[in-house]
């Protein structure tokens, strides 16, 4: 399994830039009003969102955001499948995390960025 090159977030509204390289939808709901080819991503892996009570719960509210990192990450941690799908996909190349939110500060893809680049400086994965 190889590491992506390099883990980017972007929202699922920009525009697909060639150097995006893997673009892995990581919503657990399909983005309003997009379709599919809008959307641009290679795959759909709304099993890495968090979960629909944690999500509602975090209501991006920044003042969760530490929280909600947390309790994501110990769902990341119960459930390695869909992580080492997305890291098979991605072949080593760029990773784009693509999300729908509107704050780019405090979403899920930022979580799972950072919940990533931990696991690989960690030595696992």
């Amino acid at each position: 399994m190889q590491r992506p090159t390099r883990i980017q977030c972007k929202r699922v509204y920009d525009d697909r830039d060639d150097s995006d390289g893997y673009r892995a939808l990581v919503d657990r709901a399909w983005p309003r009003g997009m379709k599919k080819e809008q959307v641009a991503a290679d795959q759909w892996f709304r099993q890495l969102a968090p979960s629909t009570a944690l999500r509602k719960w975090f209501g991006h509210d920044p003042q969760r955001w530490e929280e909600f990192q947390r309790r994501y990450h110990e769902e990341l941690d119960a459930n390695p499948d869909p992580i080492d799908a997305l890291l098979d996909a991605t072949a080593g190349q760029p990773l784009t995390l693509l999300y729908s939110a509107r704050d780019t500060k405090h979403n899920n893809a930022v979580a799972l960025r950072a919940w990533l680049i931990n696991q690989f400086n960690a030595g696992s994965t």
